[in-house]
């Protein structure tokens, strides 16, 4: 099991509504292990600061003048690789969420969410890597329905043999159950799940959990959404 880290998450928000910036950042102030170290109102400001910052998450608004999200998600990822970015926006686009999580997106939320849901993304993304919750998983099976077979985002993986543990677990994860969930619901160890999670990759030739979350779709594992 992974240690306690004993830094606060440093987070950067960018977008360009002083007050949004303003309500995010005082409900994330409540949360003794999340720190807002600074704050951009477009993408160039952003990529300025992070040359000299070392975020761990930035929030990343879509719509933005001069340079808007999608246009910095990638320049954000050559800058500063290891930053987990989350964008925002106010719409639910199916194919803008799957476009921007192949580029290297870690959550996508509307701004709508509330800032429980926002903390919580902020640490299931430096936990697990990705947040997904009903509206991106939504969007990888609108995704899967339609591309032709053979070129899904989440790999030509055939389907193979998973025991009954094994596809409660990938059910588990694409219900947006944490580690600790799952293990309390199958019980089993943090420890084990997270084994059982490298081995599902390894089995379903997925290199992270989003190729995992594609697969569960793909082959039906999860229920239509």
């Amino acid at each position: 099991m992974k240690s306690e880290n004993l830094e606060p998450i440093k987070v950067i928000i960018c977008d360009d509504h002083v007050l949004y910036r303003a309500g995010v950042k005082t409900a994330l102030s409540t949360k003794p292990d999340v720190k807002v170290i600074a704050e951009a109102d477009n993408g160039v400001h952003l990529l300025n600061l992070i040359k000299n910052l070392t975020p761990d998450v930035i929030l990343l608004d879509i719509q933005m003048p001069i340079m808007d999200g999608v246009a910095t998600l990638p320049e954000i990822k050559k800058i500063c690789p290891q930053a987990k970015v989350i964008m925002l926006t106010m719409l639910e686009d199916n194919s803008m969420i799957t476009r921007l999580m192949e580029i290297g997106a870690n959550s996508y939320l509307t701004k709508t969410s509330d800032s429980e849901v926002i903390y919580e993304a902020i640490k299931t993304c430096m936990e697990q890597e990705y947040f997904f919750n009903a509206m991106t998983n939504k969007a990888f099976l609108n995704n899967l329905r339609n591309r032709t077979p053979g070129t899904s985002g989440g790999g030509n993986s055939p389907e193979v043999a998973l025991n009954d543990k094994e596809t409660t677990i990938l059910r588990l994860m694409c219900e947006e159950k944490s580690t600790k969930e799952i293990a309390d619901i199958v019980e089993l160890s943090p420890r084990t799940v997270e084994a059982i999670r490298d081995k599902l990759k390894v089995k379903t030739g997925s290199k992270t959990t989003a190729g995992l979350i594609m697969y569960a779709v793909k082959h039906k594992i999860i229920e239509e959404i």
